[in-house]
């Protein structure tokens, strides 16, 4: 029995390779897409379309440098751990293990905040329905789902992400003829510049997850090509959506359209005036869509109807990207290892599956939607800003790590990521912090967890630390290095 519990008779069971690229694409759009669908359009208020526009614009050149550079580790390191692996290499046991739990916060905070939008999608269509129950409820069934295996899991995520993605295209079809330039141009610009740095977090929901890709790169046939197919061909599909989206819905009758309800808004003078500013819809199709015709026309009533396509898409993705994250700390030690444990029929990570619906859980008892949203989104920038660093410190030591796939305008690309990442970290901290109240401070919440995470590791882990100086010394108690992994100063934590 090894020291991780990965043991069985025989041989250890392992995650199966079953994936391919159009799995892949479907697993990248369909971590992001609910972001097309719902959240961008509360940066409206302080940024305008101007503001939001600009900061989509930045947030897609952040994402187009993060993803081509991201995608050279993958390729070289193709590892459930995704980020955690890539910086353990490069940036060594307290940075790897930094990184992993970035990417933990990401991943667990990410899934109930879409759970919990969809219970609110669940309450318009059923009045009287507890949104909470409706979200454990989507939790649960879509855990279930990925302990079912991950062929399973991916053939549906691809099959509801393809839905997803024709609604969406129903959508800009149905739209886009009633754009005006006047729309997208009145009161554009509500807090000057400033709106720009305001709208980046909410730029960000666009593509929120979409590194989730390489966590699936263990489990992917011929991962040296297919991941970086799966990553380009998602991100494009990504990028003409997110565009295309932000301009017909806005583009239809002005961005307060799309924020408040109809009752909410009034004309005094060939000015918008809003009525309780404070109370914001987060579901802008819909608001769109009312402009142009009733509520109660057939295509209305279909795409709203199927509208929580994209909702199932994401947290059924997202769902299988952290059980992934999980599972590489507890196989590498990091966390417990009873985390590491696969069921040998399914080939599923039953454990790291369970403790992600655990956690998603409690989180959908004791946060609020907007809350978890915004420190996943805390976690992903971190997450980028390290594993950039991961990449460049990675060229430097190991220059002769076989790598099928390198990013164009080294160290440009990667740099450009990383430096829009750490804007993008400073404007969210800042604008979540509240010293006065604490307890409402989203920007100590995630310090707080970084502080507790670092405790953990110096208290527990570190202590723990073998260094191997050759690989005649590697034992079957460490984590085998796969293809193309040195041996030598392996940091593994000894059970």
């Amino acid at each position: 029995m090894s020291p991780h519990g990965l043991a069985t008779a025989g041989q250890a069971p392992e995650l199966q390779k079953s994936l391919g690229p159009w799995t892949l694409w479907g697993l990248g759009v369909g971590y992001v897409i609910a972001g097309e669908y719902f959240g961008w359009n509360i940066g409206l208020p302080a940024g305008g379309t101007g503001g939001l526009l600009i900061a989509f614009v930045l947030v897609t050149i952040l994402y187009i440098a993060f993803v081509f550079s991201y995608a050279e580790l993958a390729c070289a390191l193709p590892k459930a751990g995704g980020g955690f692996v890539y910086a353990l290499r490069g940036l060594g046991p307290y940075g790897g293990f930094l990184t992993g739990i970035a990417q933990l916060i990401e991943f667990v905070f990410a899934p109930p905040a879409i759970a919990m939008a969809l219970g609110a999608y669940a309450v318009t269509n059923w009045p009287g329905i507890d949104p909470k129950l409706v979200a454990v409820g989507a939790l649960t069934a879509f855990t279930l789902l990925n302990l079912a295996g991950v062929k399973q899991a991916a053939l549906f995520e691809l099959v509801v992400t393809i839905l997803a993605v024709a609604e969406l295209l129903l959508f800009m079809g149905v739209t886009a003829p009633h754009v005006r330039a006047e729309h997208l141009l009145a009161n554009a610009w509500p807090s000057g510049w400033t709106g720009v740095i305001a709208a980046l977090p909410f730029a960000v929901w666009f593509y929120l997850a979409i590194e989730g890709v390489a966590n699936a790169a263990e489990e992917t046939k011929n991962p040296q090509r297919n991941v970086l197919i799966g990553f380009g061909t998602a991100l494009a599909t990504l990028v003409f959506l997110a565009g295309g989206v932000l301009i017909c819905a806005v583009g239809v009758g002005g961005w307060e359209r799309v924020v408040y309800q109809p009752e909410q808004v009034s004309v005094v003078e060939s000015s918008l005036m809003i009525a309780e500013p404070g109370k914001m819809s987060d579901s802008p199709l819909p608001l769109a869509l009312g402009q142009i015709m009733p509520s109660t026309h057939p295509l209305y009533q279909l795409l709203i109807g199927i509208g929580g396509l994209g909702l199932i898409c994401s947290l059924n993705g997202i769902i299988f990207a952290a059980g992934r994250s999980i599972f590489e700390m507890g196989r590498a030690g990091y966390l417990p290892s009873r985390l590491a444990a696969i069921q040998p029929r399914t080939h599923a990570p039953w454990s790291s599956l369970l403790a992600n619906w655990g956690l998603g859980t409690l989180a959908v008892l004791f946060f609020d939607t907007a809350g978890m949203i915004t420190i996943s989104a805390m976690g992903a920038a971190l997450l980028y800003i390290l594993s950039m660093e991961a990449l460049v410190q990675l060229r430097r030591k190991e220059p002769h790590l076989p790598r099928p796939y390198r990013v164009p305008c080294y160290p440009f690309m990667p740099r450009l990521a990383q430096w829009l990442s750490i804007v993008l970290l400073i404007a969210m901290l800042w604008q979540n912090l509240n010293l006065g109240n604490w307890k409402a401070s989203l920007s100590l919440h995630f310090l707080i967890c970084l502080l507790l995470a670092t405790s953990y590791y110096l208290l527990i882990i570190r202590p723990r630390l073998v260094i191997v100086q050759n690989p005649s010394q590697i034992t079957p108690e460490f984590h085998n290095p796969g293809p193309g992994e040195p041996g030598v100063c392996e940091l593994r934590v000894n059970d």
